[in-house]
């Protein structure tokens, strides 16, 4: 039994609310026949959040890293990013995404994250039945314009052009006036490009690089005020004040079952980076070891964003199946050989 629009009776519409510190106007979301799996691309099988939004819409829930779903079929997307280059792979591709953590528009996508289709910080307890979240209103279609949006948009493109009204009047023939108009178009499409080249990499730049700067400056200071980086130097130094050791520390950031966790926001990295960094330059550790040591933590990079790259490139479900764990698994051969060679490579310094 079906219902008049053709979508099955067992299929019901839930509201997903920003969580605290989030961001985004919510998405009110009901599967279809076409439209009725929720996948799930966090690294560490369906997430609860995916797994709620399949359990109450009467959906599918999918674990993303593992099969590859195609995109007519996808109802949302659910993903952990803090904003860098993931956070806006599905809204670009126009399908709901629910991040689970408090991200915001960043990154080179950036401009594809918008309130319609995106929504973050997002918890079990966010994920509303319809029933509770009634009082919403209701969302723009995609790209639906407002009459105002409609018009900023004919000026920018040199003002209205349909109707009897917006017709330009007539005017005299001049001789040349093609190449000068040509000319002037051309030259006013080059600058209107750069400008919106400059205001993309200013506008990435204070979303994006600055506050990460930020970060790495916090956790700096945090850990040299605190004396942690000392205890962790302490710590760490059998393994990264040798060769063997290090390589022992790229093998482990690069097992298959860690390397997913560890991928999203590189906080392994970061703060072994830093801890790292801090010791080589106080003189603790040797300053060849920084090369071998900057392998050695990012065995594990890229390994969370291996299915949506191949789900970018349109690859088979049976690619997708063979191909993530057969990159998951290469990082456990190349992470410490690209230690070995970057520790060869690092004599004379």
């Amino acid at each position: 039994m079906t219902a008049v629009d053709g979508t099955p009776d067992t299929y019901q519409s839930v509201f997903v609310q920003k969580g605290a510190n989030g961001w985004g106007a919510g998405l009110l979301l009901t599967p279809t026949k076409e439209k009725h799996k929720v996948i799930s691309v966090t690294g560490g099988g369906i997430h609860p959040v995916a797994q709620r939004i399949a359990d109450l819409t009467g959906a599918e829930a999918v674990d993303g890293f593992r099969t590859h779903v195609p995109d007519d079929q996808v109802l949302a997307a659910v993903i952990n990013c803090g904003g860098t280059a993931r956070i806006g792979v599905y809204p670009r591709k126009r399908i709901p995404t629910v991040d689970v953590f408090p991200g915001e528009p960043g990154g080179p996508l950036a401009k594809f994250i918008t309130e319609d289709i995106f929504v973050s910080a997002v918890g079990p307890n966010d994920v509303l039945p319809r029933a509770e979240g009634d009082s919403i209103p209701a969302q723009r279609a995609p790209h639906e314009q407002t009459a105002a949006e409609e018009l900023a948009e004919e000026m920018a493109e040199g003002g209205p052009t349909a109707g009897p009204l917006s017709a330009p009047p007539p005017t005299p023939k001049v001789v040349g006036r093609g190449f000068f108009v040509r000319f002037g178009s051309a030259i006013g499409y080059i600058i209107n490009t750069f400008l919106a080249a400059g205001r993309q990499a200013l506008n990435l730049t204070l979303n994006t690089v600055l506050p990460f700067m930020a970060y790495v400056s916090i956790l700096l200071g945090f850990v040299l005020y605190t004396g942690v980086a000392e205890q962790l130097g302490i710590l760490l130094r059998p393994l990264s004040s040798n060769p063997l050791g290090l390589v022992v520390l790229g093998t482990i950031v690069a097992l298959p079952f860690l390397s997913p966790i560890l991928g999203p926001g590189a906080a392994v990295a970061q703060i072994v980076g830093v801890l790292m960094g801090t010791q080589i330059a106080n003189g603790t550790l040797p300053v060849q070891y920084a090369l071998p040591t900057l392998f050695a933590i990012d065995g594990q990079v890229g390994c969370d964003f291996v299915p949506v790259g191949l789900g970018l490139a349109e690859a088979k479900v049976e690619t997708v199946e063979v191909g993530t764990p057969a990159v998951l698994f290469s990082r456990v051969l190349t992470s410490p050989l690209a230690v070995v060679i970057a520790w060869l490579a690092s004599f004379g310094l």
